[in-house]
């Protein structure tokens, strides 16, 4: 395994696999995009654009698509900073750092996961099998999330 230099960005196929989940969702026929609720709760925390949540997105928010591919970009740059933050100087392939990422862009749980103890200690297919722990939303277990780390184990496995 190659490691990676820090400071460590996400890669274009981890940006790919964020993407593919996470959608540009909610596009009106203005070409505008909407705000939508959490699957899991039916209400909070309100999303918009690819994935992104937090304070000032609510029901009424409503965006363009340069609005939403800004702030990916930014949040991004903020999960991988996170994600080599709680790696410390863990060896971590592109691979596996952008499973990591996507794994925090969906969970924020990077700090907390079993799954970040394991890869830090170099057990790499323990870590591996922790990502199918993460599937629930709202206590229940949801099939995009199933598929979403089961994607997430492969690109970090391979």
């Amino acid at each position: 395994m190659e490691p990676l230099a820090r400071p460590r960005r996400i890669g274009p196929n981890g940006i790919a696999l964020i993407q593919s989940f996470e959608g540009c969702a909610r596009q009106r026929a203005d070409g505008l995009f909407e705000a939508y609720p959490d699957p899991g709760t039916g209400g909070p925390p309100w999303t918009i654009g690819w994935g992104a949540t937090g304070r000032g997105i609510g029901p009424d928010t409503v965006w363009t698509r340069r609005q939403c591919d800004a702030r990916l970009e930014a949040d991004l740059a903020l999960y991988a900073d996170a994600v080599d933050r709680a790696l410390g100087d863990a060896p971590t392939s592109q691979p596996q750092f952008d499973a990591l990422v996507s794994f925090h862009y969906n969970t924020g749980a990077i700090g907390r996961a079993t799954l970040t103890r394991r890869h830090a200690a170099g057990d790499f297919s323990g870590a591996a099998r922790e990502f199918a722990r993460w599937n629930r939303a709202g206590g229940k277990v949801l099939k995009g999330l199933t598929r979403r780390r089961e994607a997430e184990a492969l690109l970090y496995a391979s």
